[in-house]
């Protein structure tokens, strides 16, 4: 067993490609290994900087031989079949071919064994086609060369039991030889193995593997900070980043200068992880320190002095613009910014960001009537405002920025808090991990935004396909969702949904259809024409929630809720509170757990394909109501009275919204079910009382059904 050893040498390649590309090019390596026959123990990929690095240990010395078998034409065949055969065999004639009987019958079979070939020789096909095959996101052409690579490439290490395999890439022949540091150990280096390959990097301060590399900077930037009395500010992205910058971390401290500690902390922090990739560090009571940590790729002879300074010069150039737009951008005030909104354009086919704010300022206002404590002014007032932040200089300059600022500069023209935080807040939540907002005035804004851009893209069909996503609808359906249940909200959606649809196919009609209050309860609102001149779509609300279906199947699959359960509760139709929807949900993923549950889940699948079965077989339905009088035995009129007292029982106890409790009147129809189906044929010989008894199995799926559709229930 020998051991295989590659590295591939280039110029700088970029942090967010090299944990891709290392594994992209273990598994190309590792699957011709298979194509070949080749076996190994172990193998790892590595990466810095400057390399891609691979070791497979336990590779045999060469190919296992193998036996190949072909069956040929019948013994006294046509000589132009025989011809055939014996041509695609190479060297072998007919003579050395066997001959066996196949069920009474003689054919030829040719046994052709080939050795394996010394893996060495197998090596630079392998590799060679592996380093042409990586993909890269973007790849580069250099000097006369006709490849591409992501950067140009300088050096090919490649080492089988210490042997070197002859693969060449464009200029580069594999050779023994690394490099080190560019700037500590810039020479070659020649090496045998991979133990002394990673030994002899270390000592030219290259450190091979990233989580070492990882785990140093932490360690180092952590002691710093701690012996200055501080705390390092975590920042997974940008240790990430980092750590593919550098092949030999030295992390020092700088100061920030007093006059830029005014600015708020989240430029600061902006500034210095965007432009410089340094880490922040805070006080004991959680504000930003006036100091920053930098990781350097070198050791300075003074101690990190003059690179310390150099950052601090850097950073208080960086620091100087970003005063400058917070001195300026105060100057004026948000309110006065709004109109230039008109000149940016939200989408071709949805108008500008001022159209927008018009739509979402009624829609957060009509929110406010769902949402308990929303002020109504305040809700109007931080719609207003809340995009005006876009115009501002250190928007444009930082865009990460927006939201942030329009608290900022909202709060110096004195408006109230919580329109300064719905402004902050309007853009959230944008994924699983960010804060969703609970302030009232907050969640409305943030609900009403969210709201209009999917009733928007709907409108112009722009929906989501595939795994394309491009206006991020799904995230925002998921803002939806989490703003309504983490606040436990009722909330009308299909109506929110067509009116925020009618608003943008008619700004004319759309505020008619709001005028008119009256017509949210009007039951035609889903059947057409809901006034003169409508021009909404009335399909189009019922095709939103049914995505909105699917993103609720997403944000409860962590939670353990199965997806059966959302849609046995969501083929009722109608549907549209989340909050009883999904009270509908626990309440049946409480009863399908117990004995009681699963009996009525299995009576109901019995009486449903019973039904099924004898509907197709006789052309005809038997939906409706069974009559008292034909029933011949007593489990059918036990049954028959079951049902009634058990769906009075739970239509009440629906309306009231307490599911529960339906469910526990549901399951007094285990006990009559059960001697039903022990006791009464079904399918009798009588015609009237057939039918009757089929009238009776209907209405097991009709009780059952006024809490949800069983019949999309799994198990």
């Amino acid at each position: 067993m020998a051991e295989l050893l590659l590295e591939l040498f280039s110029e700088e390649i970029p942090a967010r490609m090299q944990a891709t590309a290392a594994a992209d090019l273990k598994r190309l390596v590792e699957d011709g290994l298979k194509k070949a026959g080749l076996d190994w123990t172990k193998s790892e990929a590595f990466v810095t900087p400057r390399r891609l690095a691979l070791v497979i240990d336990g590779l045999p010395e060469k190919q296992p031989d193998v036996k190949d078998e072909r069956k040929g034409p019948q013994v006294g065949a046509p000589e132009q079949a025989l011809a055939g055969f014996v041509k695609s065999l190479g060297d072998m004639s007919l003579d050395d071919c066997e001959q066996r009987d196949v069920k009474g019958k003689m054919f030829y079979f040719a046994v052709i064994e080939k050795k394996g070939e010394p893996t060495l020789q197998v090596l630079p096909g392998l590799l060679d086609a592996a380093i042409n095959a990586l993909p890269w996101p973007k790849s580069m052409r250099w000097g006369a060369g006709t490849k591409r690579w992501v950067r140009p490439l300088h050096n090919i290490l490649a080492l089988f039991g210490g042997s070197v395999v002859p693969v060449t890439f464009e200029h580069c022949t594999a050779n023994q030889h690394t490099f080190g540091h560019r700037f500590l150990n810039p020479g070659p280096i020649a090496v045998t193995n991979f133990a002394d390959y990673r030994a002899k990097l270390m000592d030219a301060h290259v450190m091979l593997c990233p989580s070492e590399r990882r785990a140093e900077i932490v360690s180092q930037a952590e002691k710093l900070a701690e012996n200055a009395g501080l705390t390092l500010r975590p920042d997974e992205g940008l240790l990430q980043e980092v750590t593919g910058l550098i092949e030999w971390p030295v992390v020092l401290m700088g100061s920030i200068d007093a006059e830029f500690m005014e600015v708020p902390p989240e430029v600061l922090t902006t500034t210095m992880r965007i432009n410089q990739k340094y880490f922040t560090v805070l006080n004991a009571d959680g504000t930003l320190a006036p100091n920053f940590i930098v990781v350097a790729n070198q050791m300075a002879t003074d101690g990190g002095e003059a690179i310390v300074a150099g950052n601090e010069r850097v950073l208080r150039a960086r620091l100087s613009d970003a005063k400058f737009f917070w001195d300026q951008d105060r100057k004026t005030s948000l309110a006065s910014r709004t109109p230039a909104l008109k000149d940016i354009v939200f989408h071709a086919k949805l108008g500008t960001v001022d159209e927008k704010i018009d739509r979402v300022q009624a829609l957060s206002a009509d929110l406010c009537a769902y949402i308990p404590g929303a002020d109504r002014d305040h809700v109007r007032s931080a719609a207003r405002l809340a995009k005006a932040d876009l115009v501002t200089g250190m928007v444009g300059e930082f865009p990460e920025l927006q939201g942030v600022m329009g608290r900022y500069y909202a709060l110096a023209d004195g408006e109230s808090l919580d329109v300064a935080n719905a402004i902050a807040e309007h853009y959230s939540p944008v994924g699983p991990g960010d804060a969703c907002p609970t302030a009232p005035v907050s969640v409305a804004v943030a609900m009403a935004d969210k709201l209009d851009t999917l009733a928007g893209f709907w409108t112009i069909d722009e929906k989501p396909t595939g795994s394309k996503d491009p206006f991020a609808l799904r995230r925002a359906a998921l803002g939806v969702i989490r703003l309504i249940v983490e606040n436990k909200l009722r909330i009308p959606l299909t109506d929110l949904f067509y009116k925020q649809h009618c608003l943008h196919v008619s700004n004319e009609t759309g505020r008619r259809y709001i005028e008119k209050k009256k017509l949210l309860d009007d039951p035609d609102i889903r059947g057409g024409e809901v006034f003169a001149g409508a021009v909404g779509d009335t399909a189009l609300p019922y095709d939103l929630l049914a995505f909105f279906a699917d993103r609720l199947k997403v944000h409860l699959k962590g939670e353990g809720v199965r997806h059966d359960l959302i849609d046995a509760v969501f083929s009722l139709g109608g549907e549209d509170d989340l909050v009883r929807l999904l009270a509908r949900v626990d309440a049946l993923s409480a009863f399908v757990a117990t004995d009681d549950g699963a009996n009525l889940l299995a009576a109901h699948k019995r009486a449903t394909n019973i039904l099924r079965i004898e509907e197709k077989k006789d052309g005809a339905s038997y939906q409706g109501t069974p009559n008292e009088s034909a029933f011949v035995e007593d489990a059918e009129r036990t049954l028959f009275q079951a049902l009634k007292a058990a769906g009075a029982t739970s239509k009440a106890l629906v309306a009231d919204e307490k599911f529960s409790d339906a469910m526990s009147a549901l399951a007094q129809l285990r006990g009559p079910l059960d001697v039903f189906f022990e006791a009464v044929l079904v399918n009798a010989d009588d015609k009237t009382v057939r039918e009757n008894r089929l009238k009776l199995l209907s209405q097991i799926q009709s009780v059952m059904g006024e809490i949800a559709d069983f019949s999309k229930i799994e198990g």
